[in-house]
């Protein structure tokens, strides 16, 4: 009674003189003493409940709690369900929580039993037996039962071992990465059965004139990222964000339970529309919609409240893992003309081999493990056609790089591995950029010009005079329809496109060579040689003779991108 009497204001007791013993630790205390004790005991009957701390429940949480233990939830879901938002809490052992959740309930059955009017007060301390009712919690093996709610995912998943199991998977994949983000996949059918649980507690929370929105529900998802991600995070030495790269996924299925969703397809048939690319109409977005609009009397009707305890758990699917791609950028110069710029099949049947795009990316893919790759640039050329000059600009994705930090060093090294692989290519400026810097190499495409030269012959035998005019002759118009030679692969048009500037350089009797500067798209050899009267007007119209084209060479493609790297 010596401290009880410091915290209610009492002075303490000295001890005897005579005996130096402590009064006040006699075994029967005093009347006044006694009246005290009452009286704190009529405080503390009405004081707001003490609650507990380390799962950051409530006074109020108490008879969510009995109920959905009541059902069989496990002890996360019903953290979830008493909009627990600490994180720290569902990371505890499920042992733990169990226990704390069982004394949490035994805490209010004992102090209303404390509480209840008797003839005498008691220094006894609190009963801390259950009430036995219609609403008795039956403590249980902590895993005992499947959550009828989570089918086990916030149970047995939450365990170490099986995010170790997850981090072993991802260690396998040979991934290097500073940070991760946690995907969860599941079952679309818990959403039925979330649904069906929070109409159960809805029930109860409202007879307490209280709110339980089902937005306010921690969502499965979470809960599980909160319980395992730390783990995982510390087996990989990686930082767990929100927004990462590298993206590690986990999912579950759960076949038992399968055709919990099927009653919506006929109570909310709009909501469930066939598509190509998944294999079941029950999708995670279709039975959300669904539930949105179903009323709460035709779901109980169709299910029931709460969900029927299954008999197995969610079983694991295979972890993945993914990292967002690489671009690589650069210019290439194409010295070859049997070489086409990506790989030349005809009717399924491959006609040349190799590609620009093929000795480019080799290299590449091996050094970043990456499990393919998206080649792209600024125009193409014919296979007979060189592009000399500057070179053309071209962009590489690498698709699910194992490895993605490489330094100056490393990546001019890589440069020079894909100039000594051929002599039929060569690759300057290579470097990382990002997805969004791509896009720089296509806009304005068509506002860009490119410069030609091109061997030509004529019929008619011309001099060095019959070429002048052409020197004269700036921004000149033309309507291309789509050349015959490629109106397999390009949709029927006609594109109006300028020839900025010709000079030509007289050779023989029947040849000379061409310079032109165009605008980019131009169809050079439809232009010389008129593609059947398709290109208007056309070299052949203009010097009235028949010409052709013999050989045709890329000389500058006029696009600052990507930035030059000095050598």
């Amino acid at each position: 009674m010596g401290s009880d009497n410091v915290r209610l204001g009492f002075p303490q007791t000295e001890p005897s003189r005579s005996t130096g013993r402590d009064d006040s630790r006699e075994r029967t205390p005093s009347v006044t003493v006694r009246r005290v004790r009452m009286t704190f005991r009529g405080v503390l009957k009405h004081a707001p409940r003490r609650c507990s701390n380390m799962l950051s429940l409530r006074e109020k949480d108490r008879p969510v709690v009995r109920k959905l233990l009541s059902a069989g939830c496990c002890a996360r879901c019903v953290l979830r369900f008493c909009c627990v938002g600490s994180s720290s809490a569902y990371r505890r052992s499920y042992e733990d929580m169990h226990k704390e959740l069982l004394a949490f309930v035994s805490e209010e059955n004992s102090a209303q039993s404390h509480d209840a009017p008797g003839e005498g007060e008691t220094d006894d301390p609190p009963n801390k037996r259950m009430r036995v009712d219609e609403d008795r919690v039956t403590p249980a093996e902590p895993d005992s039962d499947i959550c009828p709610v989570c089918l086990g995912v916030l149970q047995d998943f939450c365990h170490p071992t099986f995010a170790k199991q997850v981090s072993d998977a991802v260690k396998k994949q040979q991934f290097e990465f500073d940070s991760l983000v946690l995907t969860v996949s599941l079952p679309a059918q818990l959403s039925v059965r979330e649904h069906s649980c929070w109409l159960h507690v809805r029930k109860e929370v409202r007879e307490k004139s209280m709110c339980l929105g089902k937005d306010d529900v921690i969502q499965v998802k979470d809960a599980f990222k909160w319980a395992v991600q730390g783990k995982i995070g510390q087996e990989l030495g990686a930082a767990v964000l929100t927004n990462s790269p590298c993206e590690v996924s986990v999912g579950f299925i759960h076949p038992e339970t399968e055709e919990d969703c099927h009653f919506l397809a006929n109570t909310c048939p709009d909501c469930f529309k066939p598509t190509k690319n998944k294999a079941s109409i029950f999708t995670r977005m279709a039975v959300v919609k669904a539930l949105e609009k179903i009323s709460d009397e035709k779901f109980s009707r169709n299910y029931p409240c709460p969900p029927k305890k299954p008999n197995t758990r969610c079983s694991a699917l295979d972890t993945s893992c993914l990292h967002t791609s690489v671009f690589i950028a650069g210019r290439y110069n194409k010295f070859s003309r049997e070489l086409p710029q990506t790989p030349w099949v005809i009717d399924g049947e491959r006609r040349m081999d190799g590609s620009v795009e093929e000795l480019i990316a080799a290299p590449l893919l091996s050094s970043f493990r990456a499990d393919g790759f998206n080649f792209s640039s600024s125009g193409r050329e014919d296979v007979d056609v060189r592009t000399l000059g500057n070179g053309r600009p071209f962009a590489l994705e690498l698709l699910n790089p194992h490895r993605t930090k490489f330094s100056r060093a490393e990546i001019k090294q890589l440069q020079e591995t894909i100039n000594q692989s051929s002599d039929k290519i060569r690759v300057r400026h290579l470097q990382i950029v990002t997805r969004e810097a791509t896009s720089r190499m296509k806009e304005g495409e068509e506002e860009k010009t490119k410069t030609y030269s091109a061997l030509i012959w004529t019929q008619k035998a011309i001099s060095d005079t019959d070429l002048d005019f052409l020197r004269n002759i700036k921004d000149l118009k033309l309507a291309q329809k789509t050349p015959l030679r490629v109106l397999h692969r390009r949709p029927l048009a006609v594109r109006q496109r300028l020839v900025h500037s010709m000079s030509a350089v007289h050779l023989d009797t029947h040849h000379f060579t061409l310079k032109l500067c165009t605008q980019a798209g131009t169809y050079i050899k439809e232009f010389v040689h008129g593609d059947f009267g398709r290109t208007k007007p056309n070299l052949c119209d203009l010097m009235k003779t028949d010409a052709d084209i013999l050989e045709l060479d890329v000389e500058s493609v006029d696009i600052d991108w990507p930035p030059a790297i000095p050598d």
